[in-house]
This record gives C-alpha cells, structure tokens and sequence, in this order.
C-alpha cells in the first residue's frame, strides 16, 4: 500500500511539475476560471429596464402629452426619441435605437371627452424576444392603471362616490431572490458551467498528451500499475477543481453579494461529486479521443454546449422540448445546478437535494467504471 502511493505521489509531484514549468497552463486553469465568472456574471443579465422607446404623437394635446407622461415617469421606458410619423419608427427600429415604439393616433382626446374607447399602438421590437415580452407586459400594465386613472376622473366628473366599490389588490412576493437580481440567479450556475470546462477538458487532454508524446508505453512498462497512473494522472486536476470551486464561490459571496443560505456541507459533497463525474467524462472522452485536436472538440462539445443549455442554467428545463429534457439527464450539470441554487439561494441541505446528490454518485460511479474500461482496453492494444 505504501509503495503504491509512493508511486502515486510521484505522478502527482511530476504533474505539477509540469504545471510549474507551464505558467501558461497554470493561468489557464486557475485565473480563467476566476475572469470567466466576472465576463460572465457582468456581461449576462436577464434585468429589463430602461428600454429605449420612441413615442410618435400624432394627437398633440394636452390628454396625449398626458399620457405620454406616464411613459417619462416609468423606470422602464427610456423615451429617446419623439417621431412626427410611422415611417421614424422603422428608422427606430432598424438602427436599434429604439426598442419600444408608442404611437398616438389623431383623435384621442376627442375620443376620451367623449366617452369611448380610444386605442393607442404600442409597437415592440422582437428581436430580442426577453426585452420584447417584458416590455410588452410592463405597457398592458402602464395602460391599465391610466384606464384606472381616466375612470377614476370621470367618476369624479359624474359626481360618483367609487368609494364603496370593492377592489382587489394582489400582494406579490418574490422568494429567494427578491431583489429579483440576475447574479443571485446566474453565478450558482456559472460555477457549474467554469468547473464543467476546465475539469472535463484537462482531463481529456492531459491523458491523450501522454499518448501523443509517447510517454504512455514507459509509464505503463514500470511497475506503476494502471489504476495508480490513473489516479496519479487525475489528482491533481482534482484538487485545482476543488480550488477553482473555492475560489469561484469566494468571489460570488463578496464581489457579488451572492447569499448562501443552506448546508455548505451539502454544497461541498455535491462539488465533490459533480468534479468525479467530469473527470469520468474527462477520462472518457481521452479512452475515445484519437489526438490532441480531437480530445479537445470533443470536451468542449459535451462540457460547455450540455452545461450552459441543458443544466437549466439559462433556460428551465420545463420549457425545452420533451426530448431535451430527457436528454439533459445524461449530463452531470442538470444535477448539479439543482444543488447549487437549492444551497446559494432556497437554504436546501441534505434533506431536499439527497435525490440529486444521489444521481451524482451514481453517475460519477458508472462514467469512472466505463471510462476506466474503455481506456484500459485501448491502452492495451
């Protein structure tokens, strides 16, 4: 048992070695991390406000200008522009400097004096589907309360007591994130997404340079057995994950003020687990991967691409096709992006996510097993 760890340690000691000798690698796979997080959690937001918008109005009366005093007073709307026709919202639109459009037809406030209904186009940019859906509830709601508004004055008018008229008031709360920020909500899944990258594919890569290099035929010529060269091979991209880990929710809890209201400890074992599972990919994809080139595509392809769109990191899974969903199952970050936002932001431990801390292991299990297999059987050859 001794000597076996003897040997192990010298595979250990000769791989930070070589890291030491390649700053480049050590920046790579330590500081990337930490700018990727900052690019990302900067760059992505799902906040919507102060959305552009341009009002053409037509009316020019004092009701129209109003109105249009509601869009100036809301937090959302950002009126740049007032247009004198339809054509300037086309002009608007396509130099993207507008991504909301209000038009007010002649005749409005005629229209209100006389009781009716008058109509207002409000025209919304789609080619940002988000910003297009807020900003289209965020007007049904403006035009809404000056319904409200315009009821309300001509009650007045009347001589009408709306007083003892029953209404109904909804008091909505947001749990968890209340402030309702995009960091809360994208970091716990950025650390998933930055460990995914870098644990799968250095793995990959550093089995398959061994291969390439030719240095693989003398290591497995000594009397280091095969598991050992793997587990050699394998530590310490696994204690950089762990500090990768350490380092990512470092930042995400002081640079960002993200809350961590569960188990550290339950966070910790499913960090642990899902850093297994990659380094199981990992592995697999270096038994398959015929050269460097390859092992490289092939760990971006089921590290980033599964990671960033079937975990529920950006998108709920239970808005994405049927078959994505089942597929998304084949992917440790589903798993693991549960875990995180559960711990960061619902306070979960182990007595909400044991399913998912659970289907870690397993997974990490069978993709060690398989991976283990397959690259003994190749190395053989």
């Amino acid at each position: 048992m001794r000597a076996a760890l003897m040997r192990i340690g010298a595979i250990v000691h000769k791989e930070f070695r070589h890291l030491g000798r390649d700053p480049r690698m050590l920046l790579a796979v330590v500081i990337t991390p930490v700018i990727q997080l900052l690019l990302f959690a900067y760059a992505i937001s799902f906040d919507v406000e102060n959305v552009p918008t341009i009002v053409i109005d037509l009316d020019q009366t004092p009701s129209s200008r109003t109105y249009v005093e509601k869009y100036d007073a809301s937090p959302f709307f950002d009126v740049v522009a007032h247009g004198t026709s339809l054509a300037d919202v086309d002009t608007a639109f396509d130099a993207n400097t507008a991504r909301v459009a209000v038009v007010i037809p002649p005749g409005f406030a005629r229209t209100l004096a006389a009781g009716e209904q008058a109509q207002v186009a409000v025209l919304v940019d789609g080619s940002e589907p988000t910003a297009a859906k807020v900003s289209q509830a965020y007007s049904v709601a403006l035009n809404q309360l000056y319904s409200q508004q315009l009821t309300r004055q001509w009650a007045d008018q009347q001589g009408l007591d709306l007083s003892g008229l029953g209404t109904l008031q909804p008091q909505i709360r947001t749990w968890y994130n209340p402030e309702r920020r995009s960091s809360d909500f994208l970091i716990p899944g950025l650390m998933v997404v930055i460990l995914a990258i870098v644990t799968v594919q250095q793995t990959a890569v550093t089995l398959v340079k061994e291969r390439d290099q030719g240095t693989q035929e003398q290591l497995e010529v000594s009397p280091m057995r095969r598991i050992e060269l793997m587990v050699g091979k394998l530590l310490p991209w696994t204690l950089i994950a762990f500090l990768d880990m350490a380092l990512i929710t470092g930042l995400g809890r002081t640079i960002f003020g993200v809350p961590l209201r569960g188990n550290f400890w339950t966070l910790a074992l499913g960090s642990a687990l899902f850093v297994f599972a990659s380094l199981g990919m990992g592995l697999l994809v270096s038994a398959v991967a015929p050269s460097l080139d390859t092992a490289n595509i092939l760990a971006m392809l089921i590290a980033f691409l599964p990671s960033f769109l079937l975990s529920g990191f950006a998108f709920a899974l239970d808005q994405i096709p049927t078959v994505l969903q089942w597929i998304s199952y084949a992917f440790p970050a589903r798993y693991m992006i549960t875990i995180s936002r559960g711990v960061f932001l619902k306070g979960a431990g182990f007595a909400e996510l044991w399913p998912e801390l659970a289907s870690l292991a397993a997974y990490a299990l069978v993709m060690i097993v398989v991976s283990s297999v397959l690259y003994g059987r190749r190395s053989s050859r």
